[in-house]
């Protein structure tokens, strides 16, 4: 329950703050157009807000409402969310959205997607400034890394040592959550990966299809290789119960082989589920030797592994040398989120749309501010590329309306407008109820 509320805590908080720079970019350049904005709120207030405030002589209205699903900016003079189409059967007022000309229409409209990548970016730059970035050489991790089923079908052996994607030399496996997903990005768009396997150089071909075949895996499809060898060994832990001592080696679980500490975590899952709380293991001491070990519900043996200790590479960066860093950061980040998202229009994809439940999950169990802001400004990208899909009630849509207009010089009616905006209300809010039914699949069911 704890971690529940870590988690929580950290995606209101990183939610609050993108939402606030979205909007925050579509008043500014309302402001900017001298374009009146009635209201301005984090989160929604239908039927009543949490708190408002108007200051004086001023005609926006700024609160917090109860609904945490995002925020609104109300443009005066605009079809937007709240359907104000009263405002709209009134004439043209000077100070209104509607009777600005469609560049300044389209800057305001722009101006959301504008802020959250800037912000992003700055996220980055600062995150490199004060951390640095941390990795380790891939070609020198002798034990090479674990993968999983996806991987091994289609060539990959637990042990490999990565050389080469399309003949192009890797060495940099990020810490970080964000650009660790980098090089598994690269070897899916890749046609060959080139792994070193017992002191020689085997490539393998890459399907087009690694993408789609790796989504919705409950694996990683591949991480540090983990030897199976005991560090240490909890007093009184069932490990110790069953005779397990430091130096071991275990190489086999339940009859199943185990090659490393990666296998041995997944087992141990498998008999969690199987709820399998007594089996046999088999360690090499001198020999080797069947134990038979019991645990209780947490399945949780009381052993620690000789963890490999690979030395990190730490890149520092000075203030200015990290913005241009951190809009590098932030490009690769857009591109590579741009080139996942073909994915989600196909079945196996559409399983992957999730809602709060999944995107909380991505944050830390423990508070890490460096994680925090890592994924914050990753939800900034994605917030910016979704609103910019020319989806009517999206940002996008509105744009796209918008240089139509400018190409053709003519403007769609407001009752073309109203219907546009119904369809991409209804249209997400179909999205909204399949990634909450997917977070409820997979947390609940």
């Amino acid at each position: 329950m704890e971690i529940f509320f870590i988690r929580a805590l950290q995606l209101i908080l990183a939610l609050s703050i993108l939402v606030l720079i979205h909007e925050f970019g579509h008043f500014l350049f309302a402001r900017v157009f001298n374009v009146r904005v009635d209201k301005f709120y984090l989160f929604f207030d239908w039927k009543f807000s949490l708190f408002k405030w108007k200051p004086k002589n001023s005609d926006t209205e700024y609160g917090v409402g109860w609904i945490p699903l995002g925020g609104y900016c109300k443009i005066a003079g605009m079809i937007d969310e709240s359907m104000d189409t009263e405002q709209m059967k009134q004439p043209a007022q000077p100070w209104e959205y509607r009777s600005k000309p469609a560049w300044q229409r389209l800057l305001i409209i722009v101006g959301g997607v504008l802020f959250n990548l800037i912000l992003a970016f700055f996220i980055y730059s600062m995150v490199l400034f004060t951390w640095g970035d941390y990795y380790t050489d891939l070609q020198k991790m002798e034990n090479g890394l674990a993968f999983n089923q996806t991987a091994k079908e289609i060539g990959f052996k637990d042990g490999d040592i990565l050389m080469k994607i399309d003949g192009e030399e890797k060495h940099k496996l990020y810490l970080d959550k964000v650009r660790s997903a980098n090089i598994l990005r690269d070897i899916c768009d890749a046609k060959e990966v080139t792994v070193k396997r017992d002191g020689e150089e085997v490539s393998i071909a890459i399907p087009d299809t690694l993408g789609l075949l790796n989504m919705n895996r409950p694996t990683i499809f591949m991480q540090e290789r983990i030897l199976a060898c005991i560090d240490s060994v909890e007093t009184g832990s069932p490990a110790a119960t069953a005779g397990i001592a430091k130096g071991d080696k275990i190489v086999s679980i339940d009859g199943k082989s185990v090659d490393s500490w990666n296998d041995l975590k997944r087992i141990m899952g498998e008999l969690k589920q199987e709820n399998k709380n007594t089996f046999s293991l088999q360690v090499e001491r001198d020999t080797i030797m069947s134990l038979t070990a019991k645990v209780d519900s947490t399945f949780i043996l009381g052993i620690t592994p000789v963890f490999n200790n690979y030395p990190e590479i730490h890149n520092e960066y000075g203030f200015f040398e990290s913005f241009p860093a951190g809009v590098s950061f932030g490009i690769n980040v857009l591109q590579g989120y741009v080139s996942d998202f073909q994915y989600v229009f196909s079945s196996e994809g559409a399983k992957s749309v999730g809602m709060f439940g999944s995107i909380g999950s991505l944050f830390p169990a423990q508070w890490d501010w460096h994680e925090f802001w890592l994924m914050t400004a990753f939800l900034s990208i994605i917030l910016a590329f979704m609103n910019i899909l020319p989806i009517p009630a999206l940002d996008g849509g509105h744009a796209l309306f918008l240089i139509v207009e400018m190409i053709t010089g003519k403007q769609p009616s407001d009752k073309f407008m109203e219907r546009a905006q119904m369809i991409g209300m209804l249209l997400i809010l179909g999205l909204f109820v399949l990634a909450t039914y997917n977070d409820l699949a997979k947390f609940v069911f």
